[in-house]
């Protein structure tokens, strides 16, 4: 479907906060696209520091759950935190450990099974713990939605603290559905005044020590120093870098050169990294997914070793068996995504929300899938895999569609179900019942044909005549990119084409040399297929094209250079 190019109109006075901040009035103008408005926020976007992140003690329950703690640790008494399989609740459980024993505390930790207990915590870990001896359950990033599960944690005569971060059902009346716990710690819980509503599971659980350090008069150093893992479960999660979250990334992002964790350092080295210079992207789509890899293919419990562990050697061989999941993961998602295509394009291009069965494709690649779905047709998509008790799906969706909204309303179709307003998950009963899911799903989605064209948002319509290395530097300002903070585009109409060649190993890119209309020569890069990039372009002289401009080094030589994202061929 051919995208719709917008440009942003929002309103400022642009040569005004150039002034104040030193800034151009075009950068000015993309910081004011990011919905950052006035002097006192565009200030704490440009340079916010930890000083401006907002107090743990907002949280409901948060002081609850740190007086809880403390007098379990007192107490000698046993604590199991109970965590998730993905890369948010590996860095929550990380960060949880590594605490309680700082503390002192007599903790140990439980990770479910992606394939055997399903997502969060289930009667049978809660069973286990009690016949361990574990007197307290301390959840993160999960939790909210465990309504039966945490019932028998209280039959049990259990102390249960929750941390998590995901939307929370509520009944007719609008009124939280909660399940029973001593403390629940959940910023999106209706009677929590926290401001930032839309932070990660690890950052839940980072606030929660960060109010236990407080409290055993530990340096705030310490707490500090764990930064980087609310930073790379922040980018993992896909939570919106604004705000709060934005300042965490960027300061965290800063520390992993000086991480104390081997396991981390091994993880960027085996991927050829530079650790002075690791990026939002580069936790979003070369971290973030090694560490996704074991509780995909394996266990989670591979990734969370990694970050403990203290000898050279163990992690070495941990950050090289992450990275050959990694690998192995992509070769079965490509494998995934070609055969839910072709259902799509066989049976359902005309459904509102698509929903694809692969029975055979692996439960933890579902939601990769799906989100290859969404972008390929820009609607909801849901893949569901067989399962050990019936079938699970998992889903990604587009701005239109509120999909946890939309499980909600056909909730007696599930046995298990949570998530996102962009992401969800779920279970059935049986493969019967993906048809009646697909059906209902269709029946009751509201979309209209606008909401599936695709938009292109564009900051400033810009010439690349005024592109300067001074201009260029100035939006690493910006930085870090990535959901809510998008990299800026630009884009310039009639770019005359001079040449075009196919580059690299697997023809996956294009070096164009451009004249502008004004007359100025531009080298430019499409990262693309190169041979369907000249075959599209065979006979046409000219382009439109949206880019963001680079500083190209090589062999000691500096060119201003153009990254051609999204263009259209003039007929």
């Amino acid at each position: 479907m051919t995208a719709k190019w917008m440009v942003y109109g929002k309103r400022a006075d642009f040569n005004g906060l150039a002034g104040e901040f030193g800034i151009s009035p075009v950068t000015a103008r993309i910081i004011r696209n990011r919905d950052v408005c006035g002097s006192q926020a565009v200030e704490k976007y440009l340079h916010g520091t930890l000083k401006e992140l907002y107090s743990p003690h907002l949280l409901k329950d948060a002081d609850k759950a740190a007086g809880i703690l403390e007098e379990k640790i007192a107490g000698g008494k046993k604590i199991r935190i109970v965590g998730d399989y993905d890369i948010d609740g590996v860095c929550a459980t990380y960060l949880l450990l590594t605490a309680l024993e700082r503390l002192g505390a007599r903790a140990d930790y439980e990770i479910p099974d992606r394939i055997k207990d399903g997502y969060g915590i289930n009667e049978q870990i809660i069973e286990t713990a009690a016949a361990d001896g574990v007197d307290t359950i301390l959840t993160c990033d999960n939790g909210i939605s465990a309504i039966k599960q945490l019932e028998r944690a209280r039959q049990l005569g259990m102390t249960v603290i929750l941390t998590d971060h995901h939307d929370i059902a509520r009944d007719g009346d609008g009124r939280d559905i909660l399940p029973w716990a001593d403390a629940i710690v959940n910023p999106k819980r209706s009677d929590c005044t926290y401001p930032m509503k839309g932070i990660c599971g690890a950052v839940v659980a980072y606030k929660l020590i960060q109010i236990l350090y407080e409290r055993a008069g530990i340096p705030a150093a310490e707490w500090e120093d764990m930064l980087e893992f609310a930073a790379i479960a922040t980018v993992g999660d896909v939570m919106q870098l604004q705000d709060e979250n934005r300042i965490l990334v960027k300061e965290g992002l800063r520390r992993i050169p000086l991480t104390k964790s081997l396991g981390l350092r091994k993880l960027v080295e085996k991927n050829e990294l530079d650790p002075r210079r690791i990026t939002a992207y580069q936790i979003g789509f070369v971290i973030g997914p090694c560490l996704n890899a074991g509780g995909r293919l394996q266990t989670a419990k591979l990734a969370l070793r990694l970050l403990r562990c203290r000898e050279e050697s163990e992690a070495d061989r941990l950050a090289g068996q992450l990275k050959e999941l990694n690998d192995q993961r992509k070769t079965m998602t490509e494998q995934g995504t070609k055969q839910a295509s072709e259902q799509v394009e066989r049976f359902y291009q005309k459904d509102k929300v698509l929903v694809v069965y692969l029975p055979d494709c692996h439960e933890s690649l579902a939601g990769i899938i799906a989100g290859r779905l969404r972008e390929r047709y820009n609607k909801p998509s849901i893949v569901i895999t067989r399962s050990e008790n019936g079938v699970k799906g998992s889903g990604r969706s587009i701005e239109a569609y509120h999909m946890f909204e939309a499980l909600c309303e056909v909730k007696e179709l599930f046995t298990r179900f949570g998530g996102h307003p962009m992401a969800a998950g779920l279970s059935m009963a049986s493969e019967e019942d993906v048809e009646r899911l697909r059906r209902q799903l269709n029946e009751r989605a509201r979309l209209t044909e606008e909401d599936f064209v695709p938009k292109i948002w564009i900051d400033v319509p810009m010439p690349m005549d005024y592109v300067t290395e001074k201009f260029i530097r100035e939006l690493e300002l910006l930085e870090p990119f990535g959901n809510g903070n998008e990299k800026p585009q630009f884009a310039q109409k009639d770019l005359r084409i001079r040449s075009a060649r196919v580059m690299g190993r697997n023809r996956n890119a294009v070096k164009l040399s451009l004249i502008t209309p004004g007359g100025t020569p531009v080298e430019a890069m499409v990262f693309t297929d190169g041979d369907a990039f000249m075959e599209e372009m065979a006979g046409r002289t000219s382009l439109d094209a949206i880019y963001y401009p680079v500083i190209h080094e090589y062999n000691g030589s500096r060119a201003i250079q153009a990254v051609v994202k999204e263009w259209k061929f003039q007929t």
